[in-house]
């Protein structure tokens, strides 16, 4: 898993290094949480359905209706729901329509509680689009900095994008 986050996190700085030209101004350092102490065990699935989007050359912000799902195929069960926000820094240019995003959730028990997954997480974030097309980004965060966030699929992502940066994902536990 952390050598999964690892990877991902290299892949996207060079995805972002080369994008940027050697003239741009640096981005202002970002603190990112630090990674879990203990290990952690998939607990479940966060699914959200995102508004669609027109990137704005230095960031773009997307609203999104998510749920936490339990491990089961269909039918699953729906654990807990929330109100998202995601924010990208860096490059994003062009425009998406809505899409359906998936993460498999990692944290220090099977069974977090719902106040725990709530929360910020922060990331590294890259995708493309051309008609169709597919992203990737690992986020830390939740109310305890104890949540890993790791892309599953991306469905429906439909437009034409170019994105590469720092990914910022904001949740806030909605009553059931």
């Amino acid at each position: 898993m952390r050598a999964t986050i690892a990877a991902a996190l290299l892949a996207a700085s060079t995805v972002l290094a080369a994008a940027i030209p050697a003239s741009a101004q640096p981005l202002p350092p970002v603190q990112l949480p630090p990674p879990p102490t203990g290990p952690l065990v998939q607990s479940g699935m966060l699914v959200c359905k995102v508004a669609p989007s027109i990137g704005f050359v230095l960031g773009s912000m997307r609203e999104a209706a998510c749920e936490f799902r339990d491990n089961a195929a269909q039918p699953y069960v729906v654990l807990s729901r929330y109100k998202g926000t995601i924010s990208r820094f860096g490059i994003d240019l062009g425009v998406l329509a809505a899409d359906t995003l998936a993460w498999a959730v990692f944290a220090p028990t099977a069974r977090p509680n719902p106040s725990d997954i709530a929360g910020s997480y922060i990331g590294v974030s890259a995708d493309a689009a051309w008609t169709i097309g597919a992203g990737a980004n690992v986020l830390l965060g939740g109310s305890s900095n104890q949540i890993a966030l790791q892309t599953i699929s991306v469905e429906g992502m439909v437009g034409a994008d170019v994105a590469a940066g720092i990914a910022d994902l904001t949740l806030i536990l909605l009553p059931n």
